[in-house]
């Protein structure tokens, strides 16, 4: 996602069990949900300026989940969904659209919406008789699982984004299996947001999964310009804790104030004076926030070796000899190996630290860390109206106030 400069994926076939939220390193946090560590599992994956952006999430089955984003204004509705597979009972797959259709039934029309699924179908190739939902350039021809997808994107007044833009049968292609080549997975966007969609394609060249390839698009959000809130600028006061810091900024401050011992009675003027003096001598932070970093303890022979196992992965995948795959998985175990002696060294140091009496301040921001991670909603940025619609104008958020207010001081008790 880093390199690709992805924001949003949609992942399937997790096979991670549990309903959790969880940062995976490099500034991404995942949402996901499993039952069966086996089978199955739905997830997405957030670039970290997203994060705070997320309003609600709903985990549907294992399935089915969705996410509720507010940019800039703008409702933006994530879903991921992964169909049963074609030799699956029907009441499964009959559970699957019906789980489908209510999460899209539950969200209102004036909201954007984009699916990112492993429909485990073929729409075909060519749109004669469907072009109100998708374009001519699929793959091959279409199926049962596929008439499905179709079905839904007619009922839902939706388009099949992949199939609208001309690319090579490389690009088009998302399943690769022996001699098998098809198209099983789809990105879906409401038809009137298909303008906002610039690109969509098969990303070849990455080895994320060994059958299925990465399907990606760029998507422009029609959003009102608002005004950026300026940076603050955080003055470094907690470099007073350092003795040759304090001393200096009290000889500064000492000067600032003309030599006077006691402080001016004037104390506007007086604390104006220390705040300066303070940015002089401190210095001030970026005003940016810090990167989230899971992978704090990574030194430069870990990333080497993780490198080599990409390229020999890569290696293997194009030319699937015996040789490349004993390469492959020597060089697998090499990073196992790397991996185990970079985190005990930095675990080891770690303890010895919070052994210590400062150490503990660092184990209380760990502990808030993570329970902070943990959770869905981060913060909360939005209210609703009575019919659960997420409100954003600052008219209509004063008018819900109003009547909740009058609910609640008007409301009499049954006695």
């Amino acid at each position: 996602m880093e390199r690709r400069k992805v924001d949003i994926l949609c992942v399937q076939e997790t096979r991670w069990k549990g309903s959790k939220a969880r940062s995976i390193g490099a500034g991404f946090k995942l949402f996901y949900y499993g039952v069966d560590s086996k089978r199955n599992g739905v997830g997405v994956v957030l670039k970290e300026e997203f994060v705070r952006n997320v309003l609600e999430v709903k985990r549907v089955s294992d399935r089915v989940m969705s996410l509720k984003l507010e940019i800039e204004g703008v409702m933006l509705n994530v879903v991921s969904g992964y169909a049963p597979q074609v030799g699956c009972e029907l009441e499964e797959k009959e559970r699957f659209w019906s789980e489908l259709d209510e999460v899209m039934e539950s969200i209102p029309t004036g909201e954007r919406v984009v699916i990112g699924a492993d429909f485990n179908g073929h729409v075909g190739e060519g749109n004669t008789g469907d072009e109100e939902v998708m374009g001519k350039f699929g793959v091959k021809e279409r199926n049962l699982e596929g008439q499905m997808v179709v079905d839904f994107a007619k009922r839902m007044d939706m388009g099949v984004v992949n199939t609208y833009f001309q690319k090579r049968e490389e690009h088009r292609v998302t399943y690769k299996s022996g001699g098998r080549r098809t198209q099983v997975d789809y990105i879906l966007c409401r038809r009137g947001n298909l303008k906002e969609i610039s690109d969509c394609k098969v990303v070849v060249g990455e080895s994320v999964a060994r059958q299925h390839r990465m399907v990606v698009c760029r998507m422009t959000l029609m959003v009102c310009k608002t005004k950026r809130s300026k940076i603050e600028k955080k003055t470094k006061w907690w470099k007073l804790k350092k003795e040759e810091c304090c001393e200096e900024f009290r000889q500064k401050l000492r000067q600032a104030l003309g030599g006077q011992v006691v402080l001016p009675d004037d104390w506007e003027t007086t604390a104006e004076v220390i705040r300066e003096t303070g940015r002089k001598v401190l210095g001030v932070s970026s005003g940016r926030r810090k990167e989230d970093k899971e992978t704090w303890w990574w030194n430069e022979e870990v990333q080497d070796s993780i490198q080599r196992k990409r390229l020999a992965k890569k290696k293997w995948d194009m030319d699937r000899t015996e040789e490349n795959r004993q390469e492959y998985k020597e060089l697998q175990r090499r990073v196992k190996r790397e991996v185990s002696k970079a985190k005990q060294k930095a675990y080891e140091e770690l303890y010895t630290r919070l052994d210590t009496r400062e150490g503990q301040k660092d184990l209380y921001r760990l502990a808030r860390q993570r329970d902070r991670d943990e959770k869905d909603v981060q913060q909360v940025r939005v209210i609703k109206d009575r019919d659960g619609r997420v409100l954003t104008s600052e008219e209509s958020v004063q008018r819900r106030w109003k009547e909740y207010f009058e609910e609640l001081m008007n409301e009499e008790n049954e006695r």
